[in-house]
């Protein structure tokens, strides 16, 4: 039977997403895209390292990593990112009450 090779032996999905809707992220990394992002070239950059964005969806990927949908400022992108892709810029924390300080 082949091995599948996997970013990481733990499972985020286990636990709660580290980032939260509407927290401002930096990409750790320049993002290219592979070929799912539609109307760019493959190959063409859709963020580059530094870039500063908001988390505007959280989705999962092989039942194992959150992807975070990332709106990036300068370039209005919306690019999906894994949690090592991604360095918070401000933290948000929530209340008992659930709100958002």
């Amino acid at each position: 039977m082949t091995n599948i090779s996997r970013d990481s032996e733990v499972v985020e999905l286990n636990q709660p997403p580290l980032y939260n809707y509407g927290q401002k992220v930096r990409a750790k990394k320049t993002v290219r895209n592979d070929g799912t992002f539609m109307g760019k070239e493959i190959g063409e950059v859709l963020c580059k390292k530094g870039d500063e964005g908001y988390v505007v969806s959280i989705g999962t990927f092989l039942q194992q990593f959150y992807i975070y949908g990332v709106e990036f400022v300068a370039t209005g992108y919306r690019v999906g990112m894994k949690r090592k892709e991604l360095d918070p810029v401000e933290t948000i924390t929530t209340t008992a009450s659930g709100a958002s300080s």
